[in-house]
Parts: C-alpha cells; sequence; structure tokens
C-alpha cells in the first residue's frame, strides 16, 4: 500500500508540474490549481490508509484515481510538437541545408548584431561552403550558474577563414522564458540554430557575460565532414518533423551525442554527457581534445574566452583564436 501511495504522489506531482507550465492562466489561478491538486492527493492516500474506510470506498477512489490519470495521460501524449508557432526573433528560423556533392549551402544562417542580451539587429543569411576545406571543429561551452550546467556548441571551420556554429536550442515563442524545470514537461520545441561566431558566440562572452570556452577537437578530416552531414541530416529532419525539447534527455548535449553515437556506435555513454559543464572532461579522458598531453587544468585555462570589447564584427573569429595577452 505504502509502494502505490508513494507511485501516486509522484505521478501527482509530475501532472501539477505539468499544469503549472501548460495552464494559460494567471499564477494566482495555477495556486490555487496545485493547492487543489494537493488536496484530492491528500484526501485520496487518507482513504487508502484510514481503518474507518470501507472497500467499497477504496475501490471507488481507486477506480477515479486511475481515470483522471489517464485522462491526464491522454491529454499529455495528444500534445504535439509545431512548426509554426509565433516564435522569439532569434529563432523565428531553423537551419535547412542542400548537399552537391562536395558542396553544401546553408539557408537560415542567423547573423545578429547584439547590443545586449534583448536588443539585436536581426539578420538571417544563405552561405555555401565546401566539405573539403573542413579543416576543425570545435567544441564550445557557455556557463551561466552551476558548474555542472553548460550549453553546448559545435563550430566547424573552413580554410577560407569561416566558421559555422550548430546548437541545438530551445524554441521559444514570443513573450516565453526558459526554464530548465519547463523543460520537462514540453513547454519547448528543439530548434538547430546555425550562427556565425560573431553571432552566437559574442552573444554568451559579451552582451550576457557568461563564461565561455573553445575546446578544439582532435579529429581527422573524414569524421567532421561525418559530423557536419550529421549535423544537417537532423537539422533537416527538424525542420520537417518538429520534436519537442527535453532538459534531460533531447538537449544541446544529447544531441551532441546522438549525432557521435551514428558515426561510433561503441562511443560510451557517461554521466558528463548529462552533466554537460563537465563534457570537456569527457572528451579529454577519451583523448578527443587537442594538446591532450596537457593536463586538463592548462587546457581548460587556453580554452577560456574574454569578451571581445572592441573589433570589426569579421575579426571575432581570429580574435578569439588569438593566444591569450596577444
Amino acid at each position: 500500500m505504502f509502494a502505490w501511495a508513494s507511485l501516486c504522489s509522484m505521478i501527482v506531482l509530475w501532472a501539477a508540474m505539468a499544469l503549472w507550465f501548460h495552464l494559460q492562466v494567471g499564477q494566482t489561478i495555477k495556486i490555487c490549481v496545485m493547492a487543489l491538486t494537493a488536496l484530492v492527493l491528500a484526501a485520496y492516500i487518507s482513504v487508502l490508509f484510514s481503518p474507518r474506510s470501507s472497500s467499497q470506498l477504496i475501490s471507488f477512489s481507486n477506480v477515479a484515481f486511475i481515470c483522471l490519470g489517464s485522462l491526464f495521460l491522454v491529454s499529455w501524449f495528444s500534445m504535439k510538437p509545431s512548426l509554426t508557432r509565433d516564435w522569439a526573433a532569434d529563432v523565428q528560423h531553423t537551419v535547412t541545408a542542400d548537399v552537391q556533392g562536395d558542396e553544401v549551402t546553408f539557408h537560415n544562417i542567423r547573423d545578429f548584431t547584439w547590443n545586449d542580451s534583448r536588443i539585436f539587429v536581426p539578420r538571417w543569411k544563405s552561405g555555401t561552403y565546401r566539405l573539403s576545406e573542413l579543416n576543425s571543429v570545435d567544441v564550445i561551452l557557455s556557463y551561466w550558474t552551476h558548474p555542472a550546467i553548460a550549453h553546448t556548441l559545435i563550430s566547424f571551420g573552413f580554410a577560407d577563414g569561416r566558421h559555422l556554429v550548430f546548437s541545438a536550442e530551445i524554441r521559444k515563442k514570443k513573450g516565453q522564458e526558459f526554464s530548465s524545470l519547463g523543460g520537462f514537461f514540453r513547454s519547448f520545441e528543439l530548434a538547430m540554430i546555425a550562427a556565425e561566431e560573431r553571432d552566437i558566440v559574442y552573444l554568451r562572452t559579451n552582451a550576457r557575460d557568461e563564461r565561455v570556452y573553445r575546446y578544439p577537437v582532435d579529429v581527422d578530416q573524414e569524421l567532421m565532414q561525418a559530423m557536419l552531414l550529421k549535423y544537417i541530416e537532423k537539422a533537416n529532419d527538424l525542420a520537417r518533423n518538429p520534436a519537442f525539447y527535453n532538459t534531460l534527455t533531447s538537449n544541446c548535449t544529447t544531441v551532441v551525442f546522438d549525432l557521435v553515437r551514428l558515426l561510433e556506435p561503441g562511443f560510451p555513454f557517461d554521466y558528463r554527457i548529462l552533466l554537460s559543464g563537465y563534457l570537456p572532461e569527457f572528451l579529454y579522458d577519451n583523448e578527443l581534445l587537442m594538446n591532450s598531453d596537457l593536463p586538463f587544468s592548462e587546457i581548460q585555462q587556453r580554452a577560456l574566452l574574454t569578451p571581445v570589447r572592441s573589433m570589426e564584427r569579421e575579426q571575432f573569429s581570429t580574435v578569439i583564436r588569438q593566444p591569450a595577452g596577444t
């Protein structure tokens, strides 16, 4: 009986949190709904454990609880992700690409100019790149709270000096704020963004004042090309078939891992895939970072990007790759 009551409590807590994020009402009404949900759960558990409860009352309560739970599950699984909401400006478009042999043309590359985290000049563009000119891959981590929590970006570099950054992001609607907790409850869609470093990295180093690290990855060109093609495949699929973002199972880092697993099925899973702030240590332990003969602390120190205060936008990728002090 205790195990059943514990299970019911967890189900009700999950349902209550989902209602909190999806009810389109004011906060006061949400609090009232939460209180009512708690009262219903308390009443149900009291019926289960009260020595005065008849078997008929217990049976009726069980049936009522199961019916309510089933109704919620039907509603939950009937929720579908969309491509056509009123999206926030920075995720209004998602990247797609056409591959013609060695040549790849990307559409909806983001190239915003950020004055601060909320004031920007929007620009979306197309660009053509050659797979044969791909010569670097960087893992970029952006931290804003706990060291275990970071946003993961992958930057592909080309021989002509251009860099294209891929980022699996939540796709917020206009006026919607990000919530890590809300990401567990189908509050956001998943978007694949491709952007210039002077947009998506500058946003984090300067406009948001986050701690950003760039780790060059030690892989050959064949694997670089395969990774980029997998990103293209994922981006094109998301542009046709929307998916929900999930804070734990479908986020910026798990998308990276899923893509690598497609290339290397034996690639080991590690808790640092979920705790993305520790991803660099995972890559270091698997000898996937440049200069892996150095202590990790030194690699990390070299990887830290300082805010670029004054420059031409076109120089951003060059400036962040200069050794510290130059």
